[in-house]
């Protein structure tokens, strides 16, 4: 080869070219390269280099739904320990769902009269189907210990956590393309939705059943899709509101178990300072090279 890369070719000899098929060329061996083949090799050619401010913001996406899912827990808790009565967990249902409407009224482009009569229409068939359904929910795991209930919803709410899509939400909004979603944003929020089933078949009664459900599903349906747009709207509104419900869960957490919010500050710092600076310092190390030869990939699993 290396008698090969020396050749110079004489006038009456065809030029070496670089082709991916077609075999030898006439005069060259088949691995023959002359010294203008790596004159196209490119470095780190598609490596993005990230500011660390820009990651951080991007970050306050996965703390805010942290804080809304620790707010829901928060819920549960005291609905368990009784200490929120049925009519509160009703007027909380009644004023987030107003809420969720006026913000994707305020952000929305493309939200027609049309379009919220339908949603009108089908947040009232669920809510129904919903309450009609409460008695069985009730009941439904009157044979499991209740340590049990507890050991799974809180691996479903990790799983829910650890697959769910940050970066969008499962329901399309107003306007948006017809996107699928993917088969971890499903599983997360069909863990997210069994884990509210196993907490409110543990309550005393069957409106209680109702209002833990819709406020559950409400938020994890809803949530997603209003910070969506929220996000989409305005930037710096959507950072007031995290930072807002960041305190607000912060605080309830404090008044609750001082651990609990001990383990919760440190998450939400982990999220939102140690994980863009080490993004940023493993970027250091990436090294990616570009080249007039075909990159080869793996089509099977390497640990097999």
């Amino acid at each position: 080869m290396e008698n090969s890369i020396g050749q110079i070719p004489s006038p009456t000899q065809r030029r070496w070219r670089k082709v991916a098929y077609g075999g030898m060329q006439p005069g060259f061996d088949d691995n023959h390269t002359d010294n203008t083949f790596l004159q196209e090799m490119v470095m780190n050619a598609n490596v993005v280099k990230r500011d660390m401010l820009k990651v951080m913001l991007d970050s306050v996406s996965i703390s805010q739904y942290l804080c809304i899912v620790a707010l829901v827990v928060l819920v549960w808790t005291h609905t368990l320990n009784s200490t929120i009565t049925h009519n509160f967990l009703l007027i909380l249902d009644v004023t987030l769902l107003a809420s969720g409407f006026f913000i994707l009224l305020l952000t929305a482009k493309m939200l027609s009269f049309t379009l919220l009569i339908n949603y009108l229409i089908k947040i009232s068939f669920f809510t129904t189907s919903l309450y009609v359904l409460s008695p069985i929910y009730h009941t439904l795991t009157r044979s499991i210990s209740s340590d049990s209930i507890w050991a799974l919803t809180t691996s479903l709410i990790i799983l829910h956590l650890f697959l769910h899509n940050y970066s969008g939400s499962t329901i399309k909004a107003p306007g948006a393309l017809e996107i699928k979603p993917t088969l971890t944003s499903n599983i997360s929020l069909n863990a997210s939705i069994v884990a509210s089933l196993l907490i409110a078949s543990r309550l005393p009664s069957r409106v209680l059943v109702f209002a833990v459900i819709l406020f559950s599903l409400q938020v994890f349906l809803f949530a997603p899709l209003v910070t969506y747009c929220l996000k989409k709207y305005s930037v710096r509104l959507h950072l007031f509101f995290s930072l807002v419900l960041m305190v607000m869960t912060l605080s309830c957490v404090y008044c609750l178990h001082k651990l609990m919010f001990v383990f919760l500050l440190g998450v939400l710092s982990f999220v939102n300072l140690v994980c863009p600076y080490w993004l940023i310092r493993i970027q250091e190390y990436k090294f990616e090279i570009n080249g007039p030869w075909d990159e080869a990939k793996l089509c099977f699993n390497i640990t097999d």
